[in-house]
């Protein structure tokens, strides 16, 4: 009687193993959409003439530090994006994702155009860079 219990919660924990929603393509699409949704605030927030996120060109390209394109854990994406004057910047992120769909980005190294996680706006404004470290999460919906 005793095997009864064990044999339900392990077909309990093997009912939610499979092949992982957390995917390469999942994430680059998510991370340049918020990206490009934030550039726009950032604009706004530091009094910048805006920029439509629809009119900002992000391309993500991600990898899994540990291998392989598919999973949850530490990722590296870099961002190439350029707005309407058509001059690009590379940013490089390090992700981490979580099995729920979601991720914090931030900024890796210390090469990146982005600035820190304050910066002054043209007035002396010290504000939060949004652009800096950001969070977001994506559908695990395989539609």
């Amino acid at each position: 009687m005793t095997r009864l219990p064990t044999l339900l919660v392990l077909c309990a924990a093997l009912a939610g193993c499979g092949p992982s929603p957390i995917t390469e393509s999942r994430l680059e699409a998510a991370i340049a959409g918020t990206f490009a949704n934030l550039v726009h605030l950032q604009l706004l927030r530091i009094g910048l003439p805006s920029i439509a996120a629809s009119d900002l060109k992000v391309v993500a390209s991600c990898y899994r530090i540990g291998g392989g394109s598919i999973g949850a854990g530490e990722w590296t994406c870099s961002l190439i994006w350029a707005g309407p004057n058509g001059a690009t910047v590379r940013d490089s992120y390090d992700v981490a994702a979580t099995t729920d769909g979601c991720y914090t980005a931030t900024v890796g190294g210390s090469e990146s155009q982005l600035g820190g996680p304050a910066m002054d706006t043209p007035g002396r404004r010290q504000v939060r860079n949004v652009l800096y470290s950001f969070e977001g999460c994506f559908s695990l919906d395989s539609n």
